[in-house]
């Protein structure tokens, strides 16, 4: 293949297309267009060309060009749906709104081009060192896109690989998952580009017995914590007409108002902003008598909804309606969205443009409390919060308090009927997996879904319908001290946060400096 071959003194037309050809395969291995599951061996294979056209370059900065391509073809064509909650629901010129998907694109791909040109220079010419030194560099352009400016690292590589490489996830979490693999996209091309007689799968052997030991040998799972009986709601608000006080507004009062009076489990969740208005804003009376019924019955509510005031400002939350209890539970987002939930500086002029009902949330702390509920232990997150498992991982650090079940209520209304959805529920599932904690899913549009700690969808509803899922979920972990009753991730990732697989990603830089390098040309 040519992309094996020895470097060019110039950067070609059929490279870039190349990039772009391999960047766009790794966009469709997150969710393939025909099912929405992700497919790992696309991603393997969409890494490995990249690996190959990046080593085929005669300088860095060719290597950084095609670095960037290949990364701003996979973004754009990860999180092209932004273009519908711009455009679409948010009034944005087409041009306009396709210049900014691409653009927010072209910007994070700079991390991936920075550490392409690295590797490019200082690749070691052993093959291990090779690999280990490309799966560094990528491992720090995905944290620094996960993490830097807020983060947003919606598709990152590991959330390919749910199925084989995810049996890792409860040792190294996603970020790890994106360095394993990127291990054996650059053994692959090796082994391609040696003769037949000496070409060497040591390597990939012995990281596929790993992966297999990894599935027979798995350590014991944290003790069952009993079945939880659940009722989650979709309401399926269009959201052209969701904060229209004489449409959305009013089916949503009825329609919420109706399923959480006559829900019959201990358990009833509602989407974020299920309620759109602020408590105070509602009808006279619909709050307190919401507030009353759970007070006095043996149910518990968990209902997204708006709090705050002018004076102390505004959250994005999820509050707690429990019998017996004179207070309310409450849950504030942390991660806010740019644009959506915050402005970031000097950006005003850009959501003007747009008629989005836009806030400027206060962000609630890291690790809160979670709502204990019929011997469980709850801990809400919102919207695309669940996409941090170094954030949900702070409520892990005390064993004996950690959660036993997840709750994700989101509003993925502003991206349509687009693979938006499949993504998200791929992040959720990982996100079980990392923890071996179950999470349910309650979603305006969808998905609606229970997930077990095995990263297993159980039960879904239909999507962009109005319905309601009664279920079980069963939590994960009895409340002991003992330190197995939570993941090697968990643990780790609850006391240093990323900062172990930052020392990985330096500690292969540092590899790459110091070990003899390829010749230019390869």
């Amino acid at each position: 293949m040519h992309f094996l071959s020895r470097g060019s003194d110039r950067i070609r037309p059929v490279a870039l297309s190349c990039a772009l050809l391999a960047g766009l395969l790794q966009a469709a291995s997150m969710a393939n267009p025909f099912d929405g599951r992700p497919l790992w061996w696309l991603q393997l294979l969409s890494m490995a060309g990249l690996v190959g056209l990046v080593e085929s370059r005669a300088t860095p900065k060719h290597a950084a060009l095609t670095g960037w391509v290949f990364a701003t073809a996979w973004l754009t064509g990860t999180f092209w749906w932004l273009f519908i909650s711009m455009h679409t629901y948010g009034g944005l010129a087409a041009p306009l709104a396709v210049a900014a998907v691409v653009g927010l694109a072209a910007v994070l791909a700079v991390y991936y081009a920075v550490v392409c040109g690295f590797f490019r220079a200082f690749a070691p010419a052993n093959p291990a060192l090779r690999a280990i030194v490309f799966a560094s560099c990528w491992l720090l352009a995905e944290l620094a896109r996960g993490v830097w400016f807020t983060g947003f690292p919606w598709g990152a590589a590991g959330y390919a690989h749910l199925d084989g490489l995810g049996v890792f996830a409860r040792y190294v979490g996603v970020y790890g998952i994106g360095w394993i693999a990127a291990v054996l996209a650059c053994l692959f091309v090796d082994g391609l580009r040696r003769p037949l007689a000496m070409r060497s799968w040591g390597p990939l052997l012995l990281i596929g017995a790993v992966a297999v030991a990894a599935h027979v040998f798995k350590p014991a799972e944290a003790p069952s914590g009993g079945k939880l009986p659940v009722t989650l709601l979709q309401g399926n608000i269009p959201q052209d007409e969701k904060f229209e006080a004489g449409t959305g507004v009013a089916v949503a009062l009825q329609w919420y108002g109706e399923q959480l009076n006559t829900a019959k489990t201990p358990l009833v969740v509602a989407p974020e902003t299920a309620l759109p208005l602020l408590p105070q804003q509602l009808p006279p009376g619909y709050w307190d008598a919401l507030q009353q019924r759970f007070r006095s019955g043996a149910q518990t509510a968990l209902i997204g909804v708006p709090l705050g005031n002018r004076h102390d400002g505004y959250t994005n939350a999820v509050i707690g309606l429990q019998p017996g209890l004179p207070s309310m539970y409450s849950y504030a987002k942390h991660h806010l969205v740019p644009f959506g939930e915050f402005i970031p500086p000097l950006f005003k002029w850009f959501t003007e443009m747009m008629n989005i009902p836009l806030g400027d949330f206060n962000r609630g702390a890291v690790g809160q409390a979670s709502m204990a509920v019929a011997g469980q232990r709850l801990a809400p997150n919102i919207c695309y919060e669940d996409l941090f498992g170094e954030e949900l991982g702070a409520r892990f650090r005390d064993p004996a308090q950690a959660p036993t079940i997840f709750v994700n209520v989101s509003n993925i209304g502003w991206f349509g009927d687009s693979l938006a959805i499949d993504q998200h529920l791929s992040i959720s599932r990982m996100r079980t997996l990392e923890f071996e904690r179950p999470m349910i899913r309650a979603t305006n549009t969808g998905a609606t879904a229970i997930i077990d700690h095995r990263g297993v969808v159980v039960q879904e509803l239909p999507r962009l319908t109005r319905g309601v899922l009664v279920a079980e979920v069963e939590g994960r972990g009895l409340g002991g001290a003992q330190g197995w009753e939570i993941t090697p991730f968990a643990w780790w990732v609850s006391r240093f946060g990323l900062w172990p697989l930052w020392a990985l990603g330096v500690l292969g830089l540092v590899v790459g400096w110091f070990t003899p390098r390829r010749s230019a040309a390869f």
